[in-house]
């Protein structure tokens, strides 16, 4: 990674703009927010930060996530616009535009799928997520790391790990893991918040999802489908349904879990688990990616639809 492209840039810039994907996860918004106060403690200036959906409950007390915004004027420029976690550039929503109009677009990120979209490229799709690349980044090139940046960091690779329990935890995760310790991160209280501290209504609608969760394939395949409706009565938040494929995944039959999301009455969102299908490249049918074993879409067809196209999908590889 070449400290000139970033470092530069940086120091060019006046307006800076700091974008996650929607439907945010720990990874984005903790590299996100880990990339601001780097910014901030390096050279003293005040990125934006770009939440293009609501933030979830979980991230609530993230270092300097409070400094992040929903809405920004469209039709502002910035000098520089860096995306962290977004696999493909309509991931970002709204913010496509400010970044389609910066004069510099770096696009920093570790999914497989990631076509290089922006002027500069830092993608690494062996690393376990953006927050491990950041990291290398900063240490590489003698960034300060404060305790505030390492929790941010440590956020990103405890959650895109899934509690260093998938197959992308290496013993270079365990031992950056253990540096971002050493810079003072509690994993007992970042543990506790992101994973242990859950609304009684999210706990309530999960637990009424999982018990109408469909099975088919000799219970092989698996999959919930969440209409708008199914929300109604619950305070819910866009995390209510984060976690509910995992559980799926987790049946001892199961290989491959989904859950198919209603945004509208003609467009669904897919979040796909797996235990040895490349769910990564089924997304990528329909503009989306991920990971072999983790991946997601939107597929521009009501929920029922949208389910019967994975299926099918799915039995045409397996």
């Amino acid at each position: 990674m070449s400290s000139i492209n970033i470092d530069d840039n940086i120091k060019r810039a006046s307006k800076i703009l700091i974008t996650s994907h929607i439907n945010p996860d720990g990874d984005t918004l903790g590299s996100m927010c880990a990339l601001y106060g780097a910014i901030l403690e390096r050279y003293k200036k005040h990125a934006d930060m770009f939440i293009a959906s609501k933030l979830p409950y979980t991230y609530r007390d993230l270092p300097f996530v409070c400094n992040a915004k929903q809405n920004y004027d469209k039709s502002l420029v910035y000098d520089l616009v860096i995306s962290v976690d977004v696999a493909a550039k309509d991931r970002m929503g709204d913010a496509v535009e400010l970044f389609d109009k910066a004069h510099t677009k770096i696009n920093i990120d570790h999914h497989k799928t990631n076509p290089k979209y922006g002027n500069i490229n830092i993608i690494d799709s062996s690393a376990s997520s953006a927050g491990l690349i950041l990291y290398k980044y900063f240490k590489e090139n003698n960034w300060t790391i404060t305790e505030q940046i390492a929790e941010c960091l440590y956020v990103s690779i405890l959650t895109d790990t899934g509690g260093f329990k998938y197959e992308n935890t290496t013993a270079e995760t365990l031992k950056t893991a253990g540096e971002l310790i050493e810079l003072g991160v509690n994993p007992n209280k970042v543990y506790k918040s992101v994973y242990e501290t859950k609304t009684k209504d999210n706990v309530m609608f999960q637990a009424k999802a999982v018990s109408g969760a469909k099975f088919c394939n000799d219970d092989k395949i698996a999959y919930i489908t969440i209409f708008k409706k199914d929300l109604e009565g619950y305070a819910s938040t866009e995390d209510f349904t984060e976690g509910l494929v995992e559980k799926l995944r987790t049946i001892d039959s199961v290989d491959v879990a989904f859950l198919v999301k209603e945004i509208d009455a003609k467009s669904s969102k897919i979040s796909m688990r797996s235990k040895h299908l490349d769910v990564a490249e089924i997304c990528a049918q329909f503009s989306g990616g991920g990971h072999t074993y983790a991946a997601g879409c939107v597929i521009k067809s009501s929920v029922n639809t949208a389910a019967k196209k994975i299926l099918n999908l799915i039995n045409s590889r397996v």
